[in-house]
C-alpha cells in the first residue's frame, strides 16, 4: 500500500471497480450503460409531463418531478466515474474531483430522504384527511418543502467535506467503490485525526436518515389504520394502491443506503463482492426504477404519457 507523509490530502484516490471481474468489465459496462440510460430518459419524461399537463401541477406530482430533478443529478454527478473504470479501466480520480462528487452524493441523498417524507407526508394527508388536503398541502407549501429539502442537503455537508481537505492521510489512496463517499475517504486519515468527522457523519445519520425512516414508518402505521377502517375490501385496495409506488421507493433508496453506512461505521467483515453490489445498486438502482414503477402506478401519469405520445402523432 502506497504510504504518505501525514501532511495533506493524496492528489488522486484509486477507485474500486469490482476486484477480479476486470478481463469482463466491457460485459459489466452494458447493464451499466443501460441503466444510467434509463435514469435520464425516464426522469426526463416524468419531468416532461409534469411540466406539460396543467392536471398534474399539484403537490404529489410536484414532489415527484423534483425527485426525478434529484435522480438526474444524482446519476449525472456519480455515473462517470463508474463507467470509465468499466469502460476505460480509468481508476484515478483527482482529489478535488472526488470531494466534489462526494458532496454532490450525500447532498443529494439528505435532499432526497426529505422528498421521500414529504411524499409519505402528502399519503398520509390524502388518505387520512382527504376533505382538508387542498388546504394543508397548497402548492406554495410544497414548494417551501422542496427549497427546505434543497437547503437541508446542501448545508449539512459543507463541514465534513471541507474538512477533509486539511486533514492528514497516512493509510494511501484506495479507495472501496467506484466512486466518493466520506465514510469511505475518512477512513484513510491518519489515527486520531479525523474525530469530527467521525462524530459530526454520526450526528448526521441520526438527525437525518434516521429520523426520516421514523417518520415514513410512523406516517405509514397511521396510513394502515385508516386503511383497515374502510368500508370494503375494494376500497381499502384502492387507498393502500397509491402508496405502493412510494413503497417501493423508499424501499429502494434506504435499504443500500443502510447497508453501506453500517458496514462503513462499524467496520463489519463482508464479503468485498457483496460491498461493491450493494454500493453500485444504491447509485443505479433507484435513479433507474423510480420513474418506471411512477409510470407504471400512477394512472395520471400513464394518462399523460399516452395524451403527449398522440399530440406529437398528431403534430407529425
Amino acid at each position: 500500500m502506497i504510504m504518505w507523509n501525514g501532511s495533506h490530502i493524496p492528489t488522486t484516490f484509486h477507485l474500486v471497480g469490482l476486484p477480479g471481474l476486470e478481463n469482463i468489465y466491457g460485459w459489466i459496462s452494458v447493464p451499466f450503460c443501460f441503466m444510467f440510460f434509463v435514469s435520464i430518459v425516464g426522469n426526463g419524461l416524468i419531468l416532461h409531463v409534469v411540466h406539460h399537463n396543467h392536471k398534474l401541477h399539484r403537490p404529489m406530482f410536484l414532489l415527484l418531478s423534483t425527485l426525478a430533478i434529484t435522480d438526474i443529478l444524482f446519476s449525472l454527478s456519480t455515473s462517470p466515474s463508474v463507467l470509465s473504470i468499466f469502460l476505460f479501466h480509468h481508476h484515478k480520480i483527482k482529489s478535488q474531483l472526488c470531494l466534489f462528487q462526494m458532496f454532490f452524493i450525500h447532498s443529494l441523498s439528505i435532499t432526497e430522504s426529505t422528498l421521500l417524507v414529504a411524499m409519505a407526508f402528502d399519503r398520509f394527508v390524502a388518505i387520512c384527511h382527504p376533505l382538508r388536503y387542498t388546504v394543508i398541502l397548497t402548492n406554495s407549501v410544497v414548494a417551501k418543502i422542496i427549497l427546505i429539502s434543497a437547503f437541508r442537503g446542501t448545508i449539512i455537508h459543507i463541514p465534513p467535506v471541507s474538512s477533509l481537505q486539511f486533514l492528514p492521510y497516512c493509510k494511501g489512496n484506495v479507495l472501496s467503490h467506484s466512486y466518493c463517499l466520506h465514510q469511505d475517504v475518512m477512513k484513510l486519515a491518519c489515527d486520531g485525526t479525523n474525530t469530527f468527522n467521525i462524530v459530526y457523519g454520526l450526528i448526521v445519520i441520526i438527525c437525518t436518515v434516521t429520523v426520516d425512516m421514523i417518520v415514513i414508518v410512523i406516517s405509514y402505521v397511521l396510513i394502515i389504520r385508516a386503511v383497515l377502517h374502510a368500508t370494503s375490501k375494494m376500497e381499502q385496495y384502492k387507498l393502500f394502491n397509491t402508496c405502493v409506488s412510494h413503497l417501493w421507493a423508499v424501499c429502494m433508496f434506504y435499504i443500500p443506503m443502510v447497508a453501506l453506512s453500517v458496514v462503513h461505521r462499524f467496520h463489519i467483515h463482508v464479503p468485498p463482492g457483496f460491498i461493491n453490489f450493494m454500493a453500485n445498486a444504491y447509485l443505479f438502482v433507484p435513479p433507474m426504477l423510480n420513474p418506471i414503477i411512477y409510470s407504471i402506478k400512477s394512472r395520471q401519469i400513464r394518462e399523460s404519457f399516452r395524451e403527449t405520445f398522440h399530440l406529437r402523432k398528431v403534430l407529425w
